[in-house]
């Protein structure tokens, strides 16, 4: 546990007396779980922090959150340089934030938010794990990037009160939140998951159920189609991103991009396009693969279309 955060036991006491709260149709969201402490999970919690919400950070392993945790206070840290966040809000964020190895402690929350890995049978695992611990009022949300809300909300006793809540990396950077309605999504929840991204200082955007929702239907094409250029020697990977930022006016060219989303996130959600919507066009170049197959997948293994060990 991280030394500025409080005792565990002492969480249920304090989840619903202090922080902010969304209110609305009968309850608050005022404490937040979330599992998985990797790349999003621990952005999640950061802004959830920040914004004033009781924060329960879950995931496998005690030494896998202190890294989150860690993580957390550096990119706090870094925000406070640049003058995005006052230096003395980050104590006290950083005191909401409690960890927890146990999932079954997630129960005690308001509303939680699952950002493990992109694999559909993990997730359906976490969720059957965490349906005896739930108070009745639990909302569940899935921080997938691709995966059937629908198929996910099937899997537990209130599809009424599951929803994708699908944010962008880094999560403390990124404006964009995408609220995804699965088929039997309740009006009431999707107020409730919209106005908690509101009090993040976030921009909601409500989609449908659909394969890559919006934003990866329309960007795994293109990240697709700039490997097929590098694979086919059309150029190099230099020169594909230099014409998406200066030509397209892009940020970040698709190469650097997949590299920092994660190559083998970026095949996961383009197999699940692929199959979902029956098109070749959706088809993950050969080259993605065997770099996935190599262990090649990006910023968090030190290389991908670039290295970053240097």
């Amino acid at each position: 546990m991280h030394p500025k955060a409080p005792a565990l036991h002492n969480y249920r006491r304090r989840a619903y007396g202090r922080g902010v709260a969304v209110r609305g149709f009968g309850m608050e969201i005022s404490s937040v779980g979330v599992v998985g402490a990797g790349q999003m999970g621990n952005g999640i919690a950061h802004v959830m922090a920040v914004a004033g919400f009781d924060v329960l950070l879950n995931d496998i392993s005690q030494d896998v959150l202190e890294d989150g945790v860690k993580l957390i206070e550096k990119n706090m840290a870094r925000q406070s340089a640049r003058g995005k966040l006052a230096k003395d809000q980050i104590p006290p964020a950083l005191a909401r934030i409690t960890t927890t190895v146990n999932l079954a402690d997630l129960g005690a929350t308001d509303l939680i938010i699952e950002s493990a890995t992109e694999r559909e049978t993990v997730k359906q695992a976490i969720f059957e794990d965490l349906l005896p611990h739930l108070q009745p009022h639990t909302i569940l949300t899935s921080n997938t990037s691709s995966i059937s809300i629908t198929r996910l909300a099937s899997r537990t006793d209130r599809p009424e009160r599951f929803m994708g809540f699908h944010f962008m990396n880094p999560v403390p950077v990124m404006q964009l939140v995408e609220v995804i309605r699965g088929l039997a999504t309740s009006d009431a929840t999707t107020t409730r998951v919209m106005e908690t991204a509101r009090a993040l200082g976030k921009t909601p955007v409500e989609v449908n159920d659909y394969p890559g929702f919006v934003s990866n239907r329309v960007l795994m094409p293109m990240i697709n189609e700039a490997v097929y250029c590098v694979m086919e020697g059309v150029a190099q990977p230099e020169a594909v991103d230099t014409v998406m930022k200066l030509g397209m006016n892009h940020p970040l060219g698709p190469l650097a991009l997949a590299d920092l989303i994660g190559l083998d996130v970026c095949l996961a959600i383009l197999e699940v396009l692929h199959r979902g919507l029956g098109d070749d066009k959706y088809r993950p170049c050969p080259l993605l693969r065997k770099m996935v197959a190599a262990g090649r997948l990006g910023r968090k293994r030190g290389r991908g279309f670039y290295d970053y060990t240097k």
